[in-house]
């Protein structure tokens, strides 16, 4: 069984600017995600991305922009030797529809999960959010709540 570490994507790898990160030229990786993604990798952590993008919903930008942001990000993390297992994202926004994959609900957590045959008493979940937090409560995996753009360098005393 695996074990990973499952991140939210805006104000935990990259800036929480306050407004929808969609654009290419907008997002920047967060102090210190590197060097813990590397760390965590180099202690057996698989990585695993979990994300709300309500802003497709809404029609402020689409799939193809995420697909865009996220191979960016990929790229930028694979010059730097990190794999990401795979990413998920949640289209929707509860003020305009119902879902269960919208976190705080648990639907992307649990795909991955039973997918990727994840162990969970071995994995949790790094959010800014308390829908983060609950999300992860909800698929019984651990979770760290940091402040939006924490370096993720801190958690490392937990880990190491």
């Amino acid at each position: 069984m695996r074990k990973v570490i499952f991140l939210d994507r805006d104000g935990v790898i990259n800036k929480e600017r306050g407004e929808y990160t969609y654009k290419v030229t907008d997002f920047i990786i967060n102090e210190g995600v590197i060097n813990f993604l590397k760390s965590v990798q180099g202690i057996g952590f698989d990585l695993i991305i979990i994300t709300n993008q309500g802003g497709i919903s809404k029609g402020i930008y689409n799939k193809n922009d995420v697909c865009l942001v996220h191979d960016h990000m990929l790229t930028l993390f694979k010059k730097e030797g990190i794999t990401i297992l795979d990413i998920y994202y949640c289209p929707h926004h509860s003020d305009l529809e119902k879902c269960i994959c919208r976190k705080p609900d648990s639907l992307m957590l649990e795909k991955a999960i039973a997918r990727f045959n994840i162990d969970k008493s071995l994995s949790f979940m790094i959010g800014d959010s308390q829908r983060d937090i609950e999300a992860a409560t909800k698929a019984g995996i651990k979770s760290f709540k940091i402040e939006p753009n924490t370096n993720l360098n801190q958690l490392g005393k937990y880990l190491f």
